[in-house]
């Protein structure tokens, strides 16, 4: 270190501290952004077809580019300059409010009372959920293998995020982790939100079954009729990349005529179903038997909206409404989303196949975006991967790779070599 940089140095610990005290540590530290920086200097490095980017949360086709769909591409164009430049109620637009509630839902559309707001994307709804369901310095509750904004949208928000362990033995859903991790919350705090990302987890591609929802609501319910209030949040950011449309859905008919001190949320995003990441649009969507709990849902995250974007995006609004509106172009939709579906999920298939068939200890991957590969050494993992040009993302209890980027040539042997990398640290 020279003269030069040693003074940059003393300047930069002798700065005055013009954060506010709550705000001054904040440090974004993203796994994901890290591994994607690497990759991007490996594709500098070596070209894009020797490196494999596994790192990447969005469809990318067998050719290596970002996937899109026609039909929203063609509707998105066609729409008047007003629908680009105007200002949207702070709610969002009336007719996107119900088509997403008919999206969410299809025919599984539970009975009770509806809310729902539009949000900036699904991390959006997520944001609004935490604010507004959450006591200052209570946890919430989701589990161990997690999308971490969760965490830091809680420490944003001056609460805390707290896990119980997704899997028993069998890599089933944990009953007993689940119910023994609320009771305890229940014991300090009367009140609860629950965090459960399905169908289609992120990071393991897991999804919970029709009986694993009965065991779920049978807790939540013991502890709504001891009094406690539990709102429940469902992320359905993957749900139409979970498998057919209606079978998916199944589970929501089950949040029928629970008790009014159960609110159940979903968190809807426009990103991966749409194809529309960049537009970051969603909606928070919320059921409850009570009219009076729907009415303080649509008020107090109003209030919310207000403050932190003022309104979402009045093009994308639209564009979701006028596919949903028209039959033909809804149909031309499904049957382009269908096909990305299937393309992602015959590259986790594969890479589930080379697992068994080499020994590989992968958690079940259902559908979805990504599958995850347990190790107490993530990161050593990823390191030794990168000398076969392979990029993944190192978490807390494992290794994520993205089968929605991965082309199915390049997704041929990453098990073996995930295997491989796993012994050499063993």
């Amino acid at each position: 270190m020279d003269l030069h940089d040693c003074k940059k140095g003393e300047r930069i610990k002798m700065a005055i501290q013009m954060a506010a005290s709550h705000a001054a540590s904040k440090r974004l530290k993203d796994a994901i952004f890290g591994a994607s920086a690497a990759c991007r200097a490996a594709i500098e490095k070596h070209g894009a077809d020797r490196v494999t980017n596994a790192t990447i949360g969005a469809v990318m086709d067998d050719a290596g580019n970002l996937a899109h769909l026609p039909t929203v591409e063609r509707i998105f164009r066609s729409l008047p300059i007003e629908d680009y430049i105007a200002y949207a109620p702070i709610s969002g637009l009336p007719e996107y409010l119900e088509a997403v509630v008919d999206i969410t839902f299809a025919d599984h559309r539970p009975a009770g009372f509806l809310g729902a707001i539009a949000t900036a994307g699904g991390t959006g709804a997520l944001r609004l959920a935490i604010a507004n369901y959450v006591e200052k310095s209570e946890y919430a509750l989701t589990s161990d293998w997690f999308w971490g904004t969760y965490g830091v949208i809680c420490q944003e928000h001056g609460c805390a995020l707290t896990n119980f362990k997704l899997f028993d033995e069998h890599n089933q859903f944990n009953h007993t982790a689940f119910a023994d991790t609320v009771e305890s919350l229940c014991k300090v705090q009367d009140s609860l939100l629950i965090i459960l990302n399905t169908p289609a987890h992120n990071p393991t591609g897991y999804s919970l079954s029709l009986t694993d929802w009965e065991h779920v609501l049978d807790v939540i319910k013991a502890y709504a009729a001891k009094g406690k209030k539990i709102n429940l949040l469902i992320d359905i950011a993957y749900i139409d990349y979970a498998g057919e449309k209606l079978e998916t859905r199944k589970f929501m008919q089950k949040f029928a005529h629970l008790p009014e001190n159960i609110l159940v949320m979903f968190a809807f995003s426009m990103s991966k179903a749409y194809t529309f990441y960049g537009q970051r649009t969603g909606a928070l969507i919320a059921l409850s038997s009570s009219e009076a709990v729907i009415e303080e849902f649509n008020e107090v995250n109003k209030y919310s909206a207000r403050a932190t974007w003022s309104n979402i995006n009045r093009g994308a609004m639209t564009l979701l409404t006028r596919i949903q509106q028209d039959r033909s172009a809804y149909a031309a939709y499904e049957a382009e989303r269908d096909a990305l579906y299937h393309l992602v999920q015959e590259r986790g298939e594969l890479f589930m196949q080379e697992a068994q068939a080499c020994g590989l200890s992968a958690l079940p991957y259902k559908g979805g975006f990504f599958l995850a590969i347990p190790t107490e050494h993530p990161q050593d993992v990823c390191d030794l991967l990168h000398k076969d040009l392979i990029f993944a993302v190192p978490l807390k209890m494992g290794v994520r790779i993205a089968a929605c980027s991965v082309p199915i040539t390049k997704m041929k042997g990453i098990a073996p070599k995930v295997k491989v990398a796993l012994d050499k640290i063993s």
